[in-house]
């Protein structure tokens, strides 16, 4: 049987990922605002690439881990 945060682990940090991705673009579109006086353009190139980048992942994430979840499932199943 395996441990609940082992299954779980990968679930808990989508969101910290999503977070760091749209905020690390955020910033580094601000920064680039800043440097080339474009404000506010390149902040919300950065927030909408952040964004779309952060969801795409995230999705993906969670239908390779669903499928392996699912996989698991019917191997027990299977086993015993």
């Amino acid at each position: 049987m395996r441990l609940w945060s082992r299954e779980l682990g990968p679930f808990l940090t989508l969101g910290i990922q999503l977070a760091i991705t749209v905020v690390g673009f955020f910033f580094l579109g601000r920064w680039g605002d800043q440097t080339f006086g474009t404000t506010p353009w390149l902040t919300l190139t950065g927030l909408a690439l952040g964004v779309t980048g952060g969801f795409i992942k995230f999705f993906r994430t969670v239908t390779r881990l669903g499928a392996r979840s699912d996989q698991d499932a019917e191997d027990q199943e299977r086993d015993g």
